[in-house]
């Protein structure tokens, strides 16, 4: 009944033992069930106030182990996708380092002075002067340091000793892969490369590349170029104390690198230095009494910094010729120079290049003024000196300088006739082979004292006895001229050498032949490409061969008939090795000493009474030879003493118009002999080159019992021992050269000597310079003219 009547009055009335409202809202409390916690509690269920806030230790440890395997994914991630880039080409760059003589630095060449080393060629305690200074632990961490890190910016923030928060294997990575920007970017993906080179590489490839890599101040990329520009020694030559102070400039190169002549600089490199020892000391590489030695030693200041001159001055011109024999000779090519890390040594003379340089400088200076006379520009020297016992090229002078503009090498160009320094090559082959003078007998020998006719505009005969033909003259014969018209009637192949007269040597060289003439040109240096055709012109110097050359030709005369090929290379070394090739050439017999100390002893005439006295400055025993051609177009002087040879050029060259073009006027001369400014530069340079040197005398000259004079010369008196050109029904074989028993340059054995169809040595080549080098004029060789036509001489071979 009392529930009808609660539900039928419109509401419901909770139960309850006293039946009030109250009691109904505490057991509907007690009734409810207590509300869940999730995964986080928090804030705190249950608690009031500042208790409520304060996380509980489950969640801290829940949430940091959370983060961390954030992270732990995150560096998975990272690292997973991460690949090691390839080599930033720059760091791979490297110099090649050309090296005078004496062993000493002359040039580099590349944009980066660069010179990798293997790590075999660092002295094992230099490179724990690195590993002491930057990352001891080296050998024991994984590629990163994180103490270290730590550790450096502790140092940093209390004002302690600077030190890197990198590893040895972080730097490399810095160094090789990535770019030097402070990024975090860059230094997170440092790290990761780090990791991945410390798996992938030993510890030995890593320290290498690091020592390869590092920039060391003085323009000095990698610790071989650090110990030639700071020590003037190779890596390998370093001493401990050198290597503490190349591993202290690595923090701060652009202030260590001036400790040898700034005070603040030393006082920072010598704190830093002995950091370095201290540290050695530390991790038990050196001892106490070790250390104190090299304190008591003082700091080892650095040698003087000298900036290199590049390719400036005579360099350029070096380093071309050195590539040139290094390319003919080993197995190196244009590309593998190209990319650098090579150290060439070189035969080239740093006092004589300097000597040679000063002495043309001082012509130019005393004798020329472009900006008051025109005649004066455009006017060139080429030079070069040879060693003659060996052959080594000691100095040559290209040109003002590839820093002035000028690129072609002049010592080595060809295209310049050599005019009357040919000569020589006529009468040695004379003497070697004899001469034909009448049609089908044999050859008569030849002394400097055979008689010529000396006169000016006679005509010339072949072996044939018939007249050479000149189609421009009005005769249609040739009648060769002289540079004055002096009747000399018939004069002594001596007397015309000394005073450059040139009808007895064309005469000579037509009845001695051309292929005589050009075997012994070749047998003495010369080059084919670079001799004329079968034309009188021949025999008084139309051929263009360059300085070098016509140097080595003569030192085939100073060396009494041993030929030497020319060479500029001594030594190439490329990591650590030694490259074949370049073995000191052989000398090859090219005639006898007989013929050739008769050369010299001619040649020592020109100097002492002919055209060459002007060389009488030297002030000791030389032999020599002048030389100018048509229009004095080119003028030359060729000389030697028993030590050195030397070849100078001049010419001048309008880039205007093509050709060389004649030197009249230049210096105020109306006439260029080779007896004037080009002796001048020779005696100049001689003097110093040769100063201090003791005075050497020549060998005597054969005394040659019989000649043979030209038809016509006057019959000789009673005493006389020559013969008259009709020859006697026997007559004197002329000497013939001796066989070489010495290994031949181009077959590495035993071979005869040249005979004259081969080539002279290995480096002939397009261009006809000493490598086939590039023209120095455009005087190139006129097409072979028909037979039975020859052409008249274009050179007349004056003094």
């Amino acid at each position: 009944m009392s529930e009808h009547r609660r539900r039928s009055s419109g509401r419901t009335v909770p139960s309850g033992s006293d039946g009030t409202h109250n009691g109904g809202r505490a057991a509907a409390r007690r009734a409810a069930p207590s509300r869940r916690r999730g995964l986080m509690d928090y804030p705190r269920a249950g608690r009031r106030g500042l208790r409520r806030w304060l996380p509980s230790w489950k969640l801290v440890s829940g949430t940091f182990l959370l983060f961390v395997a954030g992270l732990l994914g995150l560096f998975g991630y990272a690292y997973a996708t991460t690949t090691i880039p390839g080599a930033n080409p720059d760091t791979q760059a490297q110099s090649n380092t050309f090296y005078w003589s004496d062993g000493s630095v002359m040039t580099t060449q590349g944009a980066t002075n660069r010179q990798n080393v293997d790590l075999a060629q660092v002295p094992r305690l230099v490179q724990w002067d690195f590993l002491a200074a930057e990352n001891a632990t080296f050998y024991s961490d994984p590629g990163v340091d994180t103490q270290g890190m730590l550790r450096a910016v502790y140092h940093m923030a209390t004002g302690g000793e600077v030190q890197s928060g990198s590893t040895i294997t972080q730097q490399f990575v810095k160094n090789t892969y990535l770019s030097q920007d402070q990024s975090v970017s860059r230094k997170l993906r440092e790290i990761m490369i780090s990791l991945k080179i410390g798996r992938q590489m030993s510890k030995q490839q890593v320290l290498q590349g690091y020592l390869n890599t590092c920039y060391y101040g003085r323009d000095a990329y990698g610790i071989e170029a650090a110990a030639r520009t700071y020590y003037h020694v190779h890596a390998s030559q370093l001493t401990v104390s050198q290597g503490a102070f190349i591993a202290a400039t690595v923090n701060e190169p652009s202030l260590l690198m001036h400790a040898d002549t700034d005070p603040q600089a030393k006082a920072k490199a010598k704190a830093r230095w002995t950091y370095v020892l201290d540290r050695m000391v530390k991790i038990h590489k050196l001892t106490d009494a070790q250390e104190q030695q090299y304190l008591a030693a003082g700091f080892p200041t650095p040698k003087p910094y000298t900036p290199s001159a590049g390719m400036a001055g005579q360099a350029g011109y070096l380093v071309q010729t050195a590539e040139k024999y290094a390319e003919a000779h080993g197995s190196l090519t244009d590309q593998q120079l190209g990319r650098g890390g090579y150290q060439i040594y070189t035969t080239f003379d740093k006092k004589k290049v300097s000597a040679l340089s000063t002495s043309v400088t001082a012509m130019e200076r005393k004798h020329l003024d472009p900006q008051r006379r025109s005649a004066d520009k455009d006017v060139q020297v080429g030079a070069a000196s040879i060693d003659p016992s060996t052959g080594a090229i000691v100095a040559l002078y290209g040109g003002p300088g590839w820093n002035k503009g000028h690129w072609t090498d002049n010592a080595d160009a060809t295209g310049v006739p050599v005019g009357s320094t040919f000569k020589p090559v006529d009468l040695a082959a004379a003497l070697d082979h004899g001469a034909v003078f009448s049609p089908g007998q044999p050859a008569a020998p030849v002394t400097p004292d055979s008689k010529f006719d000396g006169d000016d505009g006679i005509t010339i005969k072949n072996r044939q006895g018939q007249e050479l033909p000149d189609a421009k003259d009005p005769t249609g014969l040739l009648h060769q001229r002289n540079d004055v018209p002096t009747r000399w009637g018939y004069i002594t192949l001596r007397k015309a050498m000394e005073q450059s007269v040139n009808t007895p040597y064309v005469q000579l060289g037509e009845y001695v032949g051309y292929d005589n003439v050009e075997g012994e040109a070749l047998k003495a240096g010369l080059l084919r490409t670079t001799l004329q055709y079968d034309t009188p012109g021949f025999y008084i110097g139309t051929s263009t061969p360059s300085a070098i050359r016509m140097a080595d030709a003569y030192a085939t005369f100073d060396d009494g008939g041993v030929q030497h090929e020319p060479y500029s290379v001594t030594k190439v070394v490329a990591d650590g090795r030694q490259l074949p090739g370049f073995d000191k050439p052989k000398g090859i017999t090219a005639m006898p000493a007989s013929t050739a100390d008769t050369v010299t002893d001619v040649l020592r005439g020109v100097v002492e009474h002919g055209t060459g006295t002007n060389a009488q400055a030297l002030g000791r025993p030389a032999a020599g030879k002048t030389g100018t051609t048509d229009d004095y177009k080119s003028a030359w002087f060729i000389g030697y003493t028993p030590q050195l040879t030397t070849a100078v050029s001049m010419f001048k060259e309008d880039p205007k118009n093509a050709g060389l073009q004649s030197m009249q006027g230049v210096g105020g001369y109306a006439k260029v002999f080779g007896a004037d400014m080009p002796t001048e530069v020779w005696t100049g340079y001689m003097t110093a080159a040769l100063r201090g040197q003791p005075v050497q005398q020549f060998p005597p000259a054969p005394q040659l019992s019989q000649r043979t004079d030209e038809y016509g010369a006057p019959s000789p008196t009673p005493s006389a021992t020559a013969a008259q050109s009709t020859p006697p029904a026997t007559p004197t074989a002329p000497a013939t050269p001796t066989p070489t028993t010495e290994p031949c340059h181009g077959h590495g054995k035993h071979c005869v000597s040249p005979s004259p169809t081969d080539t002279a040595g290995t480096t002939a080549g397009t261009g006809g310079g000493l490598l086939g080098g590039t023209t120095g004029g455009n005087t190139a060789p006129a097409p072979t003219p028909t037979a039975g036509t020859p052409t008249p001489t274009s050179a007349r071979g004056r003094p």
